[in-house]
């Protein structure tokens, strides 16, 4: 079998939200170009594989008929639609030329990983281009039009296989977690930067789950400025043991880079030596695993942890400095952080008491 498959496209980057907007489609060039000049695709147990536009009908899977049809007709000019009763507008969500096409074709390639994974065709995808766990059924949000997360879960329970979800983006999975806050067919585990300073606004250790689903919801959020060494020691203490004891036929994760103490949006001190400790930890625990993407604000950050990410899933270990192909458009520089976030002790002590707390709430309610 052939070990790790990628899902990438030109296409996927020739337009996006426009050029002031933080979601910079260059993120998803970059990476490719970086993962290239690796020749990361040149073994044969990789393999780059195209993307599909996905059909009304698949995004149907999660999203509203007239949701679909409002994104379609906003995307080509119309005014069929108010634009403000699905969240478009201007800010974090605008109408831009072609949406419609570009946000599907996000899906699709996070359906297409699905099907590889899923066929036992690899052991694992990486559609870098999603991970757009914000959107809901009727709504956009967060940067994000159609939820390929939740669009290609559902996918996979229709299969009747079991799902273990972890996100690691800094910001809250919250479209990906209400899509399955009633069922206990999905496990839901949202690492992220505490609500209380970051969008959206949610994501407390409280929010469980409802019905069947009680318990199959969880967040661990923590405090502005926690470093590599508090984040990995909360991520062992909780997504190991709930992962393992949920037994997931597969496990499918958000892979968002905003935790990185460069980024401008956010607030998290993680290097790319703590996100790619995280990532090799989801790998030992997926039987099988799709790999999504997500957010991560500062392009030349992204591409070297994508990268970094790529090597985890194919066993590829990339050397230290960057390709001269690469270096030669972008600059020179390391693969790897060599620095690490200045953090006084007093924050960094808050911050390790801030995640002290969330686990132990989550172990009391969750008898970890």
């Amino acid at each position: 079998m052939i070990k790790s498959a990628i899902i990438c496209s030109p296409d996927l980057w020739q337009r996006g939200h426009g050029v002031t907007h933080p979601l910079k489609p260059a993120r998803l060039q970059r990476t490719y170009e970086l993962l290239a000049a690796y020749g990361a695709f040149d073994g044969q147990e990789s393999m780059l594989v195209q993307p599909r536009q996905a059909t009304p009908e698949e995004l149907g899977l999660f999203h509203t008929e007239e949701y679909i049809e409002a994104v379609r007709n906003l995307s080509q000019g119309g005014k069929r639609f108010n634009p403000r009763r699905y969240n478009f507008g201007p800010g974090d969500n605008p109408v831009f030329p072609e949406m419609y096409e570009t946000e599907a074709l996000k899906v699709g390639a996070a359906l297409v990983a699905a099907e590889l994974v899923a066929s036992d065709q690899v052991g694992v995808a990486f559609s870098f281009s999603g991970g757009l766990h914000h959107a809901g059924p009727a709504h956009a949000s967060g940067f994000c039009v159609f939820n390929d997360v939740s669009v290609a879960i559902h996918w996979l329970l229709q299969r009747s296989l079991r799902v273990a979800y972890v996100d690691i983006d800094a910001h809250h999975g919250d479209g990906v977690q209400d899509a399955f806050y009633e069922t206990d067919r999905v496990l839901t585990i949202s690492l992220h930067e505490t609500g209380l300073y970051l969008f959206p606004g949610t994501g407390f250790v409280e929010e469980l789950g409802r019905g069947a689903g009680r318990g199959y919801a969880v967040n661990l959020p923590f405090a502005p400025y926690t470093d590599d060494e508090t984040y990995l020691w909360a991520f062992e203490e909780i997504v190991p043991p709930l992962v393992r004891r949920f037994q997931p036929d597969i496990v499918v994760s958000q892979l968002g880079v905003d935790t990185h103490y460069r980024d401008p949006l956010t607030h998290l001190c993680l290097t790319t030596s703590g996100y790619v400790a995280a990532v090799t930890t989801i790998k030992k625990l997926a039987p099988r695993w799709l790999a999504l993407g997500g957010g991560g604000y500062d392009i030349e950050v992204v591409a070297r942890a994508w990268t970094l990410a790529y090597g985890v899933m194919s066993g590829q270990e990339f050397p230290d400095s960057l390709p001269s192909t690469y270096a030669e458009k972008y600059g020179h520089g390391s693969l790897r952080d060599h620095e690490k976030p200045r953090i006084s002790s007093e924050l960094r002590e808050q911050a390790r008491r801030y995640a002290e707390a969330g686990v132990a709430a989550l172990k009391r309610a969750l008898e970890i």
